[in-house]
C-alpha cells in the first residue's frame, strides 16, 4: 500500500512532464506527425471539431483579453505546444482535452482547423489531476478555483497537504491559507473571484464575525489590506461579551506567540481560529461557515485523537 501511495505521490508531483518522454518532444521539435489512432504517443494533428473540453477541469473562467492576446500569436506563430488528450469515453472518433484548453479556444478564435495534439489513454481520476496540477502550476486558476483544486486533491484523491504543496511547487502554508477562503460566505467567494477582492483581502476579512458586511466595505472605500486587518480586529472586539463603551480604550493586540499559534491552528483545521486568553484561561473560537465544513472539522479531530 505504501509503494502504491509513493508511486501515485511521485505520479502528481511530476504533473505533465511524467508524460512527455524525450521522444515526444523530439518529434514536436522538428514538427514531426508520429502516430495514428487513439493510442499513438507522438504529435499528430486533429481537426479542433472533434476535441472536447473536459466539464470537471478546476478552470473555469477565461480572460477575454488573455484569448484574444493568444489568438493573435497563434495566428502568427501556430499553436508551438501540442495539446494532451485523450480519446472521448464512448466514442471512436472524438478527443477530450487533459491539458491545454485556453489554446484550443484560442486556436478556433484565430480560425485554425486543426491543431497539435498527444494523445494518451488517461483514467477519469489520472484526467482530473493532471488538469488541476498543471492548471495551479502555470497559475492559470483564480485563488477560489486553486482553493477549489486543492481541495479537491485532498478530499478526493486523499492526498494530504504537503504532497499537494510538492505537487504544484507551493508551501504547505499556501495550500492551507487559500484552502481556509473557502470558509468565507459565498457572496464574498464571488467579490473574490470577480477581481474585486485580493487574497490579502479575503483572509482579512475571513477574520471579521461579519464577513459579508466587511467585504462590502472594502469594496466601497477602497480599503488597503492593513486597514481591513484592523477593521477585523476592531469588529471582533466589539461583538465580544463584555465589550463595549464601559471597558474603554482599544482591545489589546495579540503577542506575537499567540498569532503564530493561531496561524498554526488554523493551517492544521483549514478553518480561521481565534484564540484569546488572560493568566491560565481564555477561549478559543473556530468559525465555520457551513455543516460540510464542520463534518470535515470533525473528521480531522478524530483523526488527530487517533494518532
Amino acid at each position: 500500500m505504501s509503494g502504491e501511495k509513493e508511486a501515485r505521490t511521485r505520479g502528481l508531483g511530476r504533473g505533465l512532464s511524467a508524460l512527455f518522454d524525450e521522444g515526444d518532444e523530439a518529434d514536436a521539435a522538428r514538427g514531426h506527425e508520429s502516430g495514428s489512432g487513439g493510442g499513438g504517443t507522438g504529435v499528430r494533428s486533429l481537426p479542433v471539431e472533434l476535441i472536447e473540453p473536459n466539464a470537471s477541469q478546476p478552470r473555469k473562467s477565461f480572460s477575454e483579453a488573455e484569448l484574444s492576446e493568444l489568438a493573435e500569436s497563434i495566428a502568427d506563430k501556430g499553436v508551438l505546444q501540442p495539446l494532451l488528450v485523450r480519446p472521448m469515453p464512448g466514442s471512436a472518433e472524438r478527443y477530450q482535452i487533459v491539458a491545454g484548453e485556453r489554446r484550443w479556444r484560442a486556436a478556433q478564435r484565430a480560425r485554425l482547423h486543426e491543431v497539435p495534439v498527444i494523445v494518451r489513454e488517461f483514467t477519469d481520476r489520472e484526467t482530473l489531476e493532471i488538469a488541476i496540477v498543471e492548471n495551479v502550476q502555470r497559475a492559470d486558476l483564480n485563488v477560489v478555483e486553486e482553493a477549489r483544486a486543492f481541495r479537491q486533491l485532498i478530499d478526493t484523491f486523499g492526498h494530504t497537504q504537503d504532497e499537494v504543496a510538492r505537487a504544484v511547487g507551493k508551501s504547505r502554508v499556501h495550500i492551507a491559507n487559500t484552502m481556509r477562503l473557502l470558509s468565507l460566505p459565498d457572496s464574498v467567494l464571488t467579490h473574490l473571484e470577480a477581481g474585486e477582492l485580493s487574497a490579502g483581502h479575503a483572509r482579512a476579512v475571513a477574520a471579521s464575525p461579519d464577513p459579508e458586511a466587511l467585504a462590502r466595505r472594502v469594496i466601497a472605500e477602497g480599503l488597503s489590506v492593513r486597514a481591513t486587518e484592523a477593521a477585523a480586529r476592531t469588529a471582533g472586539a466589539s461583538t465580544r461579551p463584555g465589550s463595549g463603551p464601559k471597558t474603554g480604550g482599544a482591545p489589546a493586540e495579540k503577542d506575537p506567540d499567540t498569532r503564530a499559534l493561531e496561524t498554526d491552528l488554523s493551517q492544521r483545521l483549514g478553518l480561521a481560529v481565534d484564540l484569546r486568553h488572560q493568566g491560565d484561561a481564555g477561549e478559543l473560537r473556530i468559525r465555520y461557515s457551513t455543516l460540510e465544513q464542520l463534518d470535515e472539522l470533525c473528521r480531522r479531530l478524530s483523526q488527530l485523537s487517533k494518532s
